[in-house]
């Protein structure tokens, strides 16, 4: 019984920030391992279980979920376990890996594109 509960969300722009800054936060993409090997945002982590996830991350550190797209549910869902378990700082990036990448932004990963630096042809 999912009710609508308020999601706190992050932009690309500030996520970018954030990075480039090296603010200290947790970046998290709830997607499998699958997934996450094949794609990711640099900088992110995963998670095979929650339970690897609870006894890594601490409720007062800074986390920020993410999966492929502003339809995709896993960070919601994400999202509101760790605020259930009493972590207070967290937000979702909506826009994900779909987000991400349209921006022309870098990602790591086996599927990832590494040819946006060699664009001198």
């Amino acid at each position: 019984m999912v009710t609508d509960r308020e999601v706190v969300t992050i932009d690309r722009a500030e996520l970018v920030s954030k990075l480039e800054h090296g603010e200290p936060f947790r970046l998290i993409m709830a997607l499998n391992e699958w997934a996450f090997d094949a794609k990711h945002i640099p900088g992110s982590e995963h998670f095979n279980t929650r339970q690897d996830l609870y006894s890594s991350v601490d409720p007062s550190q800074e986390v920020i979920v993410y999966c492929t797209n502003v339809d995709c549910h896993a960070s919601i869902a994400l999202y509101h376990e760790l605020v259930d378990r009493g972590f207070q700082r967290v937000r979702r990036y909506a826009g994900g890996l779909a987000d991400w990448e349209s921006a022309g932004l870098s990602l790591e990963g086996n599927w990832a594109q590494s040819e946006h630096l060699s664009d001198s042809g």
